[in-house]
């Protein structure tokens, strides 16, 4: 690691980005090393580099267009498993932050954080550390130690498909696209799912995938 700690940025929201900019830019020992509006342009500097990532630490945001941070977290990590990656999300959402810590993140932090907590946090994860505020600790621990069912229940291909779709942060359109099907049917496998996992909810859904591991 360089003496400087060099942090790509992936925000989608204009203002934030920078917010974070100017902070990186003027903060002494950071050094702003790379601005993405989406992920797409991140993951292509990373296929160019070769050897050597010209970052540290991507800060990702988990909305973003197109690919959500989520998928792109996960896109990066396989093809560069050395990457350091914190998200950054508006809300305390126990699920999506599971979701984005089986992608391989490794630290969450929410975008009202102070300016001293980012940095700080910054700099624990590139120590090895693995920023969480407690609140969103809490939760996770809590969604994790939920109780395990009884049985796993029986889903099909495409089914495991649609819910790995949704476990990444796809919308329903975006899962569509994907699996090359028609919103109509992307719903009819949903009401299925719903029905074999016994919830009643994509966010229910998704808890149950990423606790009892119901997709690859």
């Amino acid at each position: 690691m360089s003496e400087e700690l060099r942090v790509a940025v992936v925000e989608d929201d204009a203002h934030y980005r920078n917010s974070l900019e100017m902070l990186l830019g003027l903060e002494p020992g950071f050094r702003l090393a790379g601005s993405h509006r989406q992920a797409s342009t991140l993951l292509a500097e990373a296929a160019r580099v070769g050897a050597a990532l010209p970052w540290d630490v991507v800060l990702m945001d988990i909305d973003l267009p197109a690919m959500s941070g989520i998928e792109a977290t996960a896109a990066l990590k396989r093809a560069r498993p050395e990457a350091t990656v914190v998200m950054l999300t508006a809300f305390e959402d126990p699920v999506r932050i599971l979701a984005a810590i089986r992608a391989g993140a490794d630290g969450y932090l929410l975008k009202r954080a102070g300016v001293g907590e980012i940095l700080e946090q910054l700099r624990v994860v590139t120590a090895g550390g693995s920023p969480m505020t407690p609140g969103i600790a809490r939760s996770v621990l809590e969604l994790i130690r939920g109780d395990a069912p009884e049985e796993t229940p029986s889903l099909s291909e495409r089914e495991r498909a649609v819910l790995g779709a949704l476990v990444r942060g796809l919308a329903y359109k975006q899962v569509a696209a994907e699996l090359d099907l028609s919103i109509d049917t992307v719903r009819t496998y949903i009401r299925r799912i719903y029905g074999k996992l016994q919830v009643h909810s994509a966010t229910e859904a998704v808890a149950r995938a990423v606790r009892d591991r119901l997709t690859d």
